[in-house]
C-alpha cells in the first residue's frame, strides 16, 4: 500500500488498482501537490466532516471519475444533493466501498452535517487511520487495539486540532507501527513545523516510526 500525502489533511492510498482519497482538498490549498483534475481514476472518496479544507474537492473529483464518497449519512445525502455517488455510512465498524473496507470512527471536533469522524481504510491486509480533526481522547487506545493501524495519519497543528503535545500522546496510546503528521503550515495559525510532534513522539513512544513527507512524498507500508 502506497500513502501519499498531498498537503494539509489530503492523502491518495493506493493498493493494487485500487485508489482511495481522503479529504481531498486541493484547490485553494497552498501546499496541495496535485489539482483535482490529475485525478482520472478515482474509487472511493472518504470524507471526515464538512468543513472547507476536508470536503474540498471530494465533489468535483467524485463527479469526474465516479469515485464513491464515503461519509456519515448527513453529509452524504448532502454530497448527493450535488450530484456525486454517496455511502452514508455511520461510525462503528468496517463496511465495503466498492472493494475497499472503510470504517468511521469518533472524532471530537466540530461540523454542520452530522459528526465529524475518523477513518479507517482497509486495503491488501493492510489498515491506514486518518484521525480528522480531532482533539485527543482516551478510546484512541481502543482503536489501536482493535485495528492495529500499519500507519496513523495525525493532526498536529493546534488551533483547530490536537498540538503536538496531545498527538504525541494519543499516539502513545494507539501504538500504530508508523505515524504521519499532518495538517499543520497550511493556515497561520497553526504549528510551523513538526519537530515538536517528533520530538514528543520519541519521548512517549520511541518504538513508533514517525515520517514527516513532503507535499506529494509517499509512504509504503
Amino acid at each position: 500500500m502506497r500513502i501519499r500525502w498531498l498537503g494539509h489533511a489530503a492523502f491518495e492510498i493506493s493498493e493494487g488498482e485500487k485508489v482511495v482519497l481522503i479529504d481531498p482538498w486541493l484547490r485553494g490549498n497552498p501546499l496541495a501537490a496535485a489539482k483535482p483534475e490529475d485525478f482520472e481514476k478515482v474509487d472511493v472518496i472518504v470524507v471526515t466532516h464538512d468543513h472547507q479544507d476536508h470536503l474540498g474537492d471530494a465533489v468535483e473529483i467524485a463527479k469526474k471519475t465516479g469515485a464513491l464518497v464515503v461519509a456519515v449519512p448527513e453529509l452524504a445525502a448532502y454530497v448527493e444533493e450535488l450530484g456525486a455517488s454517496a455511502q452514508g455510512q455511520n461510525m462503528g465498524s468496517f463496511a465495503d466501498a466498492r472493494g475497499v473496507e472503510v470504517a468511521l470512527v469518533q472524532a471530537f471536533h466540530t461540523c454542520s452535517r452530522g459528526a465529524p469522524a475518523g477513518a479507517l481504510v482497509r486495503m491488501g491486509g493492510k489498515t491506514v487511520y486518518h484521525m480528522g480533526d480531532t482533539s485527543l481522547f482516551g478510546d484512541v487506545a481502543l482503536i489501536g487495539e482493535l485495528y492495529k493501524p500499519d500507519a496513523a495519519l495525525v493532526p498536529i497543528g493546534g488551533f483547530y486540532v490536537m498540538g503536538p503535545l496531545e498527538a504525541a500522546k494519543a499516539v502513545e496510546l494507539m501504538k500504530p507501527k508508523a505515524v504521519i503528521p499532518m495538517h499543520y503550515a497550511t493556515f497561520p495559525v497553526l504549528e510551523k513545523s513538526p519537530d515538536r510532534f517528533v520530538e514528543e513522539v520519541s519521548k512517549r513512544a520511541p518504538e513508533v516510526k514517525v515520517v514527516v513527507l513532503k507535499p506529494g512524498e509517499s509512504l509504503e507500508v
